[in-house]
């Protein structure tokens, strides 16, 4: 096989209303796993950055005179594939486009009927996108590549049986790509945090997959859980840190959590290798399996910052999607975190298949009544191969020929699934943003123990944004 020249594009545009954006390290994690593996000069945009046209990508892809393009994207960004795609094989038929990521993931065969692409890869994508361009460029057939989606010179749509290979062994894969992006162009945004302009910071996994059954849920590293060992992820901390200079870290572990021996480990080797950083969890940490000593090892170690996910606060609905949280448990932790100085983000889903009026009261009752600082409500949204998804189409099936993922925001109310009407659950959005962020003793909780006091003025467009989140009206599928 010769040198190849291999483009990855991050696709998605920032939203007025929803302008973060952080490293887009799925395609980080891919090009360097490639890198390692193929003789390959790789390129990497993310669009999502700086909201680049198709056309500019486009024409990035032309000069880089690109033999494969892959590209990834969230459900919500899927929408721009279609006119990307047509506009890469126009300008370059001959090239090979891969498409993946968690949108590939949901929609998987679907894809290649509505765009020129080759190949689908959904779940994890690492070794069947090697074995794609292995494949293509060896003159092999895709028809040996398990688990993928493609098209064959008949132009069929073909899904290969078995699944996706995946990696058991994360120690073995190389530290994300962090060369090919402009990474303090990032630090210089606004983050997933409710903190505006932080210091320098990096990304990072130290596992996939998760064992839990949140019927809203994505799938893409699948239900059986691999994680890093605990030295790996110091050293790659402490090999990026050389590098940049850091002062955070973020994980976007699906549950960071889950491996208790693993989590102290951690804990005790950034504190033995001396690395004073700050540590947050944006997507979130399992909180009812959370221990005083796990707490207190991770504030330790320089957790600073996590979402905190409730979800429900019903115990029947935490039981119909699958996550089964201990509720009581939940706000303890919760609590416990507040009081060492964790900023808590907690966040909640209104909205469930048969939910009722008390159960949305309770739901917006219970994480008020948290200690979190900052909240966050959510509907919830039936995304293509999720179970809430396969539900809808039993209960709202007319809903969900209406529904449209562009750009959407999740706090939004796009459909409703629940036992009451729309005006109702629309109420409850609002009127738990109120409840939440207008609490006096909040306001005061949130001004002590916000993590960078001086750059609080900067966060009160996005208090004030989602006090007013509520009040605003919004589109609603009937």
């Amino acid at each position: 096989m010769t040198r190849l020249r291999i483009f990855l594009v991050n696709v998605g545009l920032r939203q007025p209303f929803y302008p973060l954006v952080a490293p887009p390290l799925g395609i980080l994690c891919l090009a360097a796993y490639l890198r390692s593996k193929l003789a390959a000069d790789i390129r990497l945009i993310n669009q999502r950055l700086n909201n680049d046209p198709n056309e500019w990508i486009v024409r990035q892809i032309v000069d880089f005179d690109s033999d494969v393009v892959g590209l990834s994207s969230m459900t919500t960004g899927g929408y721009l594939l279609r006119d990307l795609t047509q506009k890469i094989r126009d300008a370059l038929p001959g090239t090979l486009i891969v498409l993946g990521g968690p949108h590939a993931s949901a929609a998987e065969g679907k894809l290649l009927e509505e765009s020129p692409a080759d190949v689908v890869v959904p779940g994890e994508g690492e070794r069947s996108f090697e074995d794609v361009i292995r494949t293509r460029f060896d003159g092999g057939t895709l028809a040996d590549v398990p688990g993928i989606f493609w098209r064959d010179e008949d132009n069929q749509i073909i899904l290969n049986q078995g699944p996706v290979r995946r990696i058991t062994d994360l120690d073995c894969l190389p530290p994300p790509a962090y060369d090919l992006i402009d990474l303090p162009d990032y630090w210089r945004r606004q983050s997933i945090l409710p903190i505006p302009r932080r210091p320098p910071y990096l990304s990072l996994f130290s596992s996939r997959g998760c064992p839990y059954h949140c019927n809203f849920c994505h799938h893409i590293f699948g239900k059986k859980y691999v994680g890093q060992s605990a030295e790996h992820i110091v050293d790659e901390i402490e090999f990026f840190s050389r590098q940049y200079d850091l002062k955070e870290i973020e994980f976007f572990d699906d549950v960071f959590n889950l491996d208790k021996e693993r989590l102290f480990e951690f804990s005790d080797l950034v504190q033995k290798r001396g690395l004073r950083l700050k540590i947050a969890f944006p997507n979130g940490l399992r909180v009812d399996i959370l221990t005083e000593e796990a707490i207190d090892s991770l504030v330790r170690a320089g957790m600073y910052y996590s979402i905190c996910p409730l979800e429900s606060g019903s115990s029947r609905i935490q039981e119909l999607m699958g996550k089964r949280l201990n509720i009581p448990r939940f706000l303890d932790n919760v609590e416990l975190m507040a009081k060492r100085g964790v900023f808590i983000n907690g966040c909640a889903i209104l909205g469930f298949p048969t939910e009722t009026e008390e159960e949305l009261r309770l739901t917006v009752d219970t994480l008020c009544e948290s200690q979190a600082h900052t909240g966050l409500l959510f509907t919830a949204t039936p995304f293509p191969n999720t179970d809430l998804y396969r539900t809808a189409e039993k209960i709202r099936p007319e809903a969900l020929k209406q529904l449209r993922y562009d750009g959407m925001d999740l706090s939004g109310l796009f459909v409703n699934l629940s036992d009451v009407p729309d005006h109702v659950l629309l109420r409850y959005q609002r009127m738990g943003n109120l409840k939440f962020f207008m609490n006096p003793k909040r306001i005061v909780r949130l001004l002590r123990a916000y993590p960078r006091p001086h750059l609080l003025p900067l966060y009160l467009p996005i208090y004030l944004r989602k006090v007013t989140k509520g009040l605003m009206s919004r589109k609603v599928c009937t």
